[in-house]
């Protein structure tokens, strides 16, 4: 059996008891990425990414999916739960599917990109739609789940956190040490506490955590909620983060920040990837990487090393994309085509 908790059992709340639910989820790549180090200033081979994209549903959700599956199997649950804005509910419900699990999941009405809808609806999720944002979809999940006794499967669920945290000992493993930096996108705000949390159970050094929020839908940075977040990176488009403890946690312990930056160095940074370095990510994922350029732009360049988690693939969300613009031509036969 391959996947993450067969890799690190060891440092995971499993027992022999524990039924293993995996799609083969983690070992992504982490990938040097030198024109991006430039465009920073920075040096050659300082700049890393580590592409969650190539999770099995396309996102770093699968990390925490896998064991919270396990464990909700394990317990005899009647089913799972969950609110998303779209990647928790593609791999919710790709791992029940996967389990023989029933799977709900309460999806802000006309928030959810295309991409993420459609795998909840082929992997056989029961989609509740909730006339609303995130944070009130989140709300009447946890209250149906505790009335109607399912599981929940967001990041409320600290098995989820303990799967996430195996990114961090991929990152450590892939360069022989910890980065001085990381930046990465914070929404409901359980991924950089599940960073956080695997680079202090390794011990030795740890990395400045860098957390990037959308300026329209940035609570941690004001220091309130937001009540009608905006922006077009979907999947950090969260005004009350659950996880929102964890977060300032981890920035604080680390000497890191948690930053806002607009949706148009979001977009930028996503192009950027995309046509620089041939990765492909979904708009919220660039938000760490924007961040980085923002700061290197104002003279804070990091020092060291430095990787940028990018938590989900480009083709979550083709509506994004199909609005960049690019040279396209028509072929007319019988007409010389010059390239």
């Amino acid at each position: 059996m391959s996947g993450l908790i067969a890799r690190y059992r060891d440092r995971l709340p499993v027992t022999a008891a524990t039924p293993i639910v995996t799609l083969d989820e983690g070992a992504t790549p982490l990938l040097r990425a030198d024109r991006l180090a430039a465009a920073a200033g920075l040096r050659l081979g300082s700049v890393h990414l580590k592409f969650e994209g190539a999770n099995p549903t396309g996102s770093f959700k699968d990390r925490g999916m896998t064991l919270a599956m396990s464990k909700a199997l394990e317990e005899h649950s009647r089913g799972v739960l969950c609110a998303s804005t779209g990647n928790t509910a593609a791999s919710a419900a790709a791992y029940s599917a996967r389990a023989g699990l029933r799977c709900v999941v309460f999806l802000p009405r006309g928030a959810v990109a295309a991409g993420k809808l459609a795998q909840a609806m082929m992997h056989g999720a029961e989609i509740v739609d909730v006339p609303g944002n995130f944070d009130e979809a989140l709300a009447a999940a946890l209250a149906v789940a505790a009335e109607q006794g399912f599981t929940v499967v967001n990041s409320s669920n600290p098995y989820r956190i303990e799967g996430q945290k195996t990114a961090a000992f991929e990152v450590v493993e892939a360069l022989g040490r910890a980065p001085d930096f990381q930046f990465m996108p914070v929404g409901n705000a359980g991924n950089i506490t599940a960073y956080w949390k695997g680079y202090k159970e390794l011990g030795g050094a740890r990395p400045k955590m860098m957390g990037f929020q959308a300026a329209g839908a940035a609570p941690l940075v004001l220091g309130h909620a937001v009540k009608n977040p905006k922006t077009l990176a979907t999947a950090i488009r969260i005004g009350d983060p659950y996880s929102r403890a964890g977060a300032l946690a981890a920035r604080d312990e680390s000497g890191g920040a948690i930053a806002a930056v607009s949706d148009a160095e979001i977009v930028a940074a996503y192009r950027f990837l995309a046509r620089e370095e041939g990765v492909f990510c979904e708009p919220a994922s660039a938000a760490g990487v924007a961040g980085l350029l923002k700061l290197a732009r104002a003279g804070r360049k990091p020092r060291g090393v430095v990787v940028c988690v990018l938590t989900g693939h480009g083709l979550k969300d083709p509506e994004t994309a199909q609005k960049t613009p690019c040279r396209r031509r028509t072929f007319r036969a019988g007409r010389r085509f010059q390239l």
